[in-house]
């Protein structure tokens, strides 16, 4: 499998990938990783992305455990603070800060402690061959070129992407003209564990701060204080961040004045090359979404290209990747470009409407909800792709992903992550099924290797039957995800969405639509 891209997404691809035995060459153009602080809010689905890969001991030592975002009004008053689900739906900090150049550093550590894995710095792809069986990627190294046949290729390589571009895949949106000043800083003495998005129509400001004294400062410049693509003097940089600190210039780590997109690709695949991350989809950087877009899309991805490439699943697999993602992705895109209009407007007018509607909404029990629990984020979920929908079960649950909540395991019970138990492959949980309706699934799914789990809701003990896990509800959130599936079955795929809620005797009928996709027959 050929990546291209070392960046935050091309790593997790290639970590995601070697976890599942799948041979890697990741290659990047530059000499190294990145040393520039692009990305900093990883959330939690990430997290739980990459604990799938054995990384979340290792980035969480480099992240700031977030508690979210504050926003603030016209005037600088505080309106809400938005934290997202509590207790931590998937098993992880909602919002967490961190420094790109840390990040990629451990996911290329960790790189280098797996077998199956070459990483090629300062290699660059300049042509694809498509073959029957494979692709032939021209590298240049050096100034030398090589070819390196590949099963497939991975366009990880950022919003200029180099395999965008061969494969002819154009991008349809809108490129805003706004002009914003980007500064990381040091030595800052801001210590909140939340993003500050401060609604002043008059300067819209986003300040983040992060580990060791770290801190950026996003301003909206006004016409003729500085154009895109172009450093700001440190005098600019001085005069913005003033009413916040005092700065020297060694303080500045990094500062740019840019634009923003609001792109998607018109396709996400061609062949057997895929688009990822910037490569498939850019946003504007109000949601803190785009870096976490393309983890999702790396989490989609690497399992079905690990079951095709270990013969588990035919090719038509990777089809559903596009039908599974863009969806949330372009939805993910516009709200980025909504959230920017209302919270960094530059309207007076519009801005008091703002504070006035906030103000209503906290109020209300419900809605006041629906902004702290940061409710008003695009939701994932797969209405095409690997889902069945049987007609019975619960419909709401399926093409969601699973909450990651903490869970008895016998005999010790200790409690443990779901995940930690739900393994890398598909699982199988029967929320309080009896022993009959187990045999009746047995029949009907065939020996299709997905790990079998009893689920006991309630205050009971598990008690491992028939070779299968059991597991027990810890603190009530097990219980109140499943509740609503209760005797029936959930299959949850590897990158934990459900695929199909369903009773016993609608087995055959979830085997007979994910045939198209997978060996149903049990092969290894």
């Amino acid at each position: 499998m050929l990546i291209v891209g070392a960046g935050p997404v091309g790593l997790t691809a290639a970590n995601l990938l070697a976890a599942r035995g799948v041979p890697v060459v990741l290659v990047e153009r530059n000499a190294a990783t990145s040393d520039e602080a692009k990305a900093i809010s990883l959330d939690d689905e990430s997290l739980r992305t990459l604990q799938a890969a054995g990384l979340d001991d290792a980035v969480l030592e480099i992240v700031v455990p977030g508690t979210g975002t504050r926003y603030y009004d016209r005037k600088g008053r505080p309106l809400f603070q938005a934290r997202g689900p509590e207790p931590y739906r998937l098993g992880h900090p909602f919002k967490n800060q961190f420094a790109q150049p840390e990040l990629e550093r451990v996911l290329l550590q960790n790189l280098k402690d797996r077998d199956g894995v070459d990483v090629r710095f300062g290699t660059e792809l300049v042509a694809i061959e498509d073959g029957r069986d494979g692709v032939t990627a021209v590298l240049e190294s050096g100034g030398a070129r090589i070819e390196l046949p590949a099963s497939r290729v991975l366009g990880c390589d950022g919003g200029r992407s180099t395999v965008r571009e061969l494969k002819g895949i154009g991008m349809t949106g809108t490129s805003h003209r706004e002009v914003w000043l980007v500064a990381d800083t040091t030595g800052d003495h801001h210590d909140e564990r939340y993003g500050m998005h401060l609604g002043r129509p008059d300067r819209p400001t986003v300040i983040v701060p992060g580990r060791d004294g770290r801190c950026r400062y996003e301003f909206r410049l006004r016409p003729g204080e500085g154009e895109g693509g172009t450093r700001p003097d440190f005098a600019t940089i001085r005069r913005l961040v003033s009413p916040y600190r005092t700065i020297t210039p060694g303080q500045v780590e990094r500062a740019t004045n840019y634009t923003f997109n609001a792109v998607v690709a018109d396709r996400w695949s061609d062949g057997r090359c895929f688009l990822l991350g910037d490569a498939a989809h850019m946003m504007p950087p109000f949601a803190g979404q785009g870096l976490n877009s393309g983890i999702r899309d790396a989490a989609n991805l690497a399992w079905k290209l690990a079951e095709v490439w270990h013969g588990r699943a035919d090719g038509r697999l990777l089809g559903t990747y596009e039908p599974e993602r863009r969806p949330h992705a372009e939805a993910t895109v516009a709200f980025s470009e909504r959230l920017g209009r209302v919270v960094m407007t530059v309207d007076p007018m519009r801005g008091r409407l703002r504070d006035t509607a906030v103000r209503a909404l906290l109020l209300v029990p419900w809605s006041r909800r629906y902004l702290t629990e940061m409710r008003f984020r695009p939701r994932a979920v797969h209405a095409e792709g690997v889902v069945v929908r049987t007609g019975h079960g619960d419909e709401r649950l399926a093409g969601t992903q699973l909450p990651q909540p903490r869970v008895l395991v016998p005999p010790g019970l200790r409690p443990r992550r779901l995940d930690d138990v739900l393994g890398d492959g598909p699982a199988l949980l029967g929320v309080d099924v009896t022993p009959a309706a187990w045999e009746r699934v047995g029949d009907g799914l065939g020996p299709w290797p997905a790990r079998r789990i009893d689920v006991v809701l309630g205050d009971r003990l598990p008690r491992p039957r028939d070779g299968r896990q059991a597991v027990a509800d810890a603190d009530g959130r097990l219980g109140a995800a499943l509740a609503s599936a209760r005797g029936r079955f959930v299959l949850v795929k590897p990158d934990r969405y459900v695929a199909a809620v369903f009773p016993s005797a609608r087995a055959a009928l979830v085997r007979d639509a994910l045939a198209g996709y997978f060996d149903m027959e049990g092969s290894t």
